[in-house]
């Protein structure tokens, strides 16, 4: 046929056979040649003939509706028998052949909502040993009016008169291969095969408002700049109140007054005189306990650091299991001190002729200090083995 056959008789798709049968009554009543004998009304009398002979016939009607042709004995034409393209395209994306649109009927309007992300800065003794912290996130969540529905109170979602609740409608095109019929998203309802008539005031039919809420997070030891920690259920809620996300908490480290953190290692400058690196001593060196601790507890909140006599600036003092924990066990990193000697840069007079006095008795009036060669390359080093003195 080279026209639709429900647009020639003027009803739907899902037309009954009586309704149908007054179509074709009424239309036949109105150009029967013997009535209207003009030749243009005899073409058009033979369309509405030949359509509701496809119609009429259940087997034949269900022929065209799967993009056969009806006066065809194969039933298919150049598609093969009882087989559209929306067909093809089915066999190919997952769809049940000689379904059509069928197969995939309205999207679900509940859906999962979307994850959120906030950030939090700590500080650095709460990475290290964990914190619990109460945030104010802003998301959506269900709205208390509508339940989720999205419809008004006393209301409820009707099916759409468009696509009968199927939430898609078929475009027919004919082509020298055929007829191909294309399945697209009702614009009526959205795809969502009904209706809301009257949409809840609160949330506008989406099902879900937006709200500022209280959560409690438990941020656990060893975390880092970077880390997220995952909350399930708690991001944003779905349309029409579907599922929530998951809520995702970044944690930035801030900047701590006397530690660096490398990895799970805590580093640390100790600025001792030229007199004490000399002589020795020993100083007060503050934990990072300390600044978690309660002021009743017996956590140690200081180590007492041996400067040993003769240490030279740079060197460094490792003390064992006083970092910070690794994420998913209770070992913990190191703490590295380094200790600065710091020279005098003004003298008095007594000061000076007790440096110049320590400088004769150890024949340092006059020193040469120490050069010390570049170290040699890898080539260097083996042309020097293949090439002995």
């Amino acid at each position: 046929m080279s026209q639709d056959p429900y647009q020639i008789l003027g009803v739907s798709r899902d037309a009954e056979a009586d309704e149908i049968k007054k179509a074709y009554r009424r239309l036949a009543r109105q150009l029967h040649p013997d009535v209207n004998p003009d030749p243009e009304t005899q073409e058009r009398f033979k369309e509405v003939s030949a359509a509701y002979e496809v119609l009429a016939d259940p087997e034949k009607r269900r022929m065209y509706d799967l993009g056969g042709d009806p006066f065809s004995r194969s039933g298919g034409g150049a598609q093969g028998p009882g087989f559209s393209f929306t067909d093809i395209m089915d066999a190919f994306f997952g769809g049940q052949p000689g379904g059509g649109a069928q197969g995939r009927g309205p999207r679900p309007r509940t859906r999962r909502g979307q994850d959120a992300l906030v950030r939090l800065e700590i500080e650095l003794a709460e990475a290290a040993f964990g914190v619990t912290r109460e945030l104010k996130v802003d998301t959506a969540v269900v709205c208390t009016v509508c339940e989720g529905s999205g419809a008004a109170v006393g209301s409820h979602p009707v099916t759409c008169e468009t696509c009968h609740g199927r939430g898609e409608v078929q475009h027919v095109q004919r082509s020298f291969l055929g007829e191909i019929r294309t399945v697209r998203p009702c614009a009526a309802c959205r795809g969502y095969g009904e209706i809301i008539p009257e949409p809840c005031r609160e949330c506008s039919g989406d099902g879900r408002v937006r709200s500022r809420r209280t959560i409690t997070v438990k941020i656990p030891p060893g975390v880092d700049t970077g880390t997220r920690v995952q909350l399930a259920h708690e991001g944003e809620v779905g349309p029409g109140g579907g599922p929530a996300g998951d809520l995702y908490v970044e944690i930035h480290v801030a900047t701590h007054p006397v530690f660096t953190r490398d990895g799970t290692d805590l580093r640390c400058h100790v600025t001792v005189p030229m007199t004490a690196a000399a002589l020795g001593t020993t100083i007060q060196l503050p934990l990072l306990e300390a600044d978690v601790a309660e002021a009743d507890s017996d956590v140690e909140l200081w180590l007492d650091l041996e400067i040993h006599p003769g240490t030279q600036s740079g060197t460094e003092t490792v003390l064992r299991g006083r970092g910070v924990p690794h994420l998913r066990s209770q070992v913990r990193g190191d703490v590295v001190v380094t200790v600065d000697v710091e020279t005098p840069g003004r003298l008095d007079g007594a000061q000076e002729d007790l440096l110049r006095e320590l400088a004769r008795l150890r024949h340092e009036e006059s020193p040469d200090g120490h050069i010390q060669s570049p170290q040699k390359s890898v080539f260097g080093r083996l042309k020097d083995a293949f090439n002995p003195r």
